[in-house]
């Protein structure tokens, strides 16, 4: 099973992202809205025998991180010099380095040492495509649960499903 943990995007959030899509040229995918998350940590492919322990790990992370309040501001690319491969939008909140840093500690084998960059991915590059130009946001979220994802690599892109989802402490 490929899996990651996720908080996923509001649809009302995810609406006006979308907008912004709009003004893509060239070969850009756009992440259709009801895809459109901040992954906290990816697993990649696990045994599925290991299904109950993630979902208690999970559980435990969120249930010691209080729920918070997401901003979306901006977008940047991925990697920021050069040709970006991803465009994305910059999401802060005091709950996601948390949620990250203790999903690692929990789950050290799945830690790539990258530093975590909480983003919200808006498309990514399939072919030639000019970089995108800044789009301003002021946008926020109530963030009062995290998701265990599995995520199904098709031809047409990626099909994410919830396996479980755990709600932040106070939520």
């Amino acid at each position: 099973m490929r899996l990651f943990y996720a908080v996923f995007v509001p649809e009302e959030i995810a609406k006006k992202l979308a907008e912004a899509q709009k003004g893509l040229v060239g070969k850009w995918k756009p992440v259709p809205p009801h895809q459109m998350h901040l992954t906290l940590l990816f697993l990649g492919e696990v045994p599925e025998e290991r299904l109950g322990e993630l979902e208690g790990i999970g559980r435990d992370v969120a249930g010691s991180v209080p729920a918070f309040t997401a901003r979306i501001r901006g977008t940047g690319h991925f990697p920021e010099a050069g040709s970006p491969r991803v465009w994305f939008a910059k999401a802060e909140g005091e709950g996601f380095d948390a949620l990250a840093t203790r999903l690692r500690e929990n789950l050290p084998e799945f830690d790539d040492a990258k530093a975590f960059k909480p983003h919200i991915t808006l498309a990514r590059k399939k072919g030639p495509a000019p970089r995108v130009r800044p789009v301003v946001f002021d946008l926020t979220f109530p963030v009062d649960r995290m998701s265990l994802v599995r995520s199904r690599l098709t031809p047409r892109g990626p099909h994410y499903e919830k396996i479980a989802t755990f709600p932040l402490k106070g939520a």
